[in-house]
């Protein structure tokens, strides 16, 4: 039976009828409400509950087991949504806790901090942890008869790796990681991203809202105007946006004429990917911030983190089938391109805070943003973004 969307009221801070037109099938509906993009109130619920409460990914594996100086860090610290985290390494075991300790609520390690030691200390009052979570001391308790330490370890979080990135859910309450993925396996895995090499990385802030990001990822709709280099070796209106079960939102982009890969004049200065599609270039977003772009020979990625209503970090990646490549001809193409979507992107925040602004609506290939904003929406109304138009309501 099919769940009439009218009977539920927001979770999220938002006009439930801004929201209802945004949640009407395409051809119908519009963009979210302003406040969706504005409001501190919307993005302090959507840290908790579509950051925190679902599958982020906080980074690749090798990268997390490194401290700042190039050593084997056994403790991570980092905020998911605004959910403090701890990850702690084991051999080849990443496991992710509640960066609480279990006496008074400290931190553990403060956020962005490194640890290499073998055991996880609070400053506070000096209970220990061992990396697998487990309390390992707790002093001025050893002779109480009714403190029992098997009850006071770390709260473990659902964590997973997946071809080399780990995602976290932070709150503990997302659905099953394999509901969240889905099929995006199928397309991802003839990339071999575990085996490639980071080539660059740049890393951008930018004056706009985290999901005008993803809006603007999904469709080239904008690209005549903004990405003339772009359009000289990629056909704008060709390729299919994919409508397939998981978490994620995407498809495909076919090259233009004499074109083999995303570079200013068409051409690659690396090598192919073994396996993968070589007569076009893969766009998927795996919900909530992982952006994959799987080109012939090299993939990026750019991760995506909301510091504000108006304000988003974005890292930008860049992958090679190996470190002899020189990586500057993908990334003077994407770092151009990347400049001119995120001016655009700023723009559009600048006029979404006018008094005039109204939610517009899609044009018939903006399909694919059409896909990421019911996603968003169903989850103000508690539904995961997995579950497909007709599920039952998940929080």
């Amino acid at each position: 039976m099919s769940l009439d969307l009218t009977d539920l009221r927001p979770l999220a801070p938002v006009d439930p009828e801004g929201l209802s037109r945004a949640l009407l099938p395409f051809g119908q509906s519009t963009m979210l409400p302003a406040e969706a993009y504005t409001s501190p109130h919307v993005l302090a619920w959507e840290r908790r509950n579509l950051v925190a409460g679902s599958w982020a990914c906080v980074g690749r594996v090798d990268e997390l087991r490194t401290d700042a100086d190039g050593g084997r860090a056994t403790q991570r610290a980092l905020l998911v949504g605004d959910v403090p985290v701890l990850l702690t390494f084991e051999g080849d075991d990443v496991h992710a806790f509640a960066n609480t300790c279990r006496h008074r609520g400290h931190v553990l390690l403060e956020d962005d901090c490194t640890s290499a030691s073998r055991s996880v200390l609070c400053v506070y009052h000096a209970w220990t942890y061992r990396l697998d979570g487990s309390l390992q001391a707790a002093p001025g308790f050893r002779d109480s008869e009714t403190f029992v330490g098997a009850d006071h370890g770390l709260v473990p979080l659902p964590s997973k790796a997946w071809h080399g990135w780990l995602f976290v859910n932070a709150t503990g309450t997302a659905p099953a990681w394999e509901d969240h993925l889905g099929v995006l396996d199928e397309l991802v895995a003839p990339y071999h991203p575990e085996s490639l090499v980071l080539g660059a990385r740049h890393s951008y802030e930018i004056a706009a809202n985290w999901k005008l990001v993803s809006e603007n990822y999904h469709e080239c709709y904008h690209c005549p105007l903004i990405h003339p280099e772009l359009c000289q070796v990629s056909i704008p209106t060709s390729g299919d946006n994919f409508d397939r079960p998981g978490a994620w939102v995407g498809g495909t982009m076919e090259f233009k004429g004499d074109a083999v890969t995303m570079s200013l004049d068409g051409t690659s200065k690396g090598v192919p990917i073994e396996g993968a599609p070589q007569d076009s270039v893969l766009y998927v977003q795996l919900f909530p911030n992982l952006l994959f772009s799987g080109h012939p020979d090299y993939v990026m990625t750019h991760r995506v983190l909301p510091l504000g209503p108006d304000r988003s970090w974005i890292e930008c990646s860049w992958y090679f089938p190996s470190a002899d490549v020189d990586p500057s001809y993908a990334v003077e193409f994407w770092d151009l391109t990347n400049s001119q979507d995120w001016r655009a992107c700023e723009l559009v925040q600048r006029g979404l805070t006018s008094p005039h602004f109204k939610p517009g609506p899609f044009a018939p290939n903006e399909d694919a943003v059409h896909q990421w904003v019911q996603m968003v929406g169903r989850g103000y109304l508690g539904i995961a973004p997995s579950d497909k138009p007709g599920s039952a309501r998940t929080a």
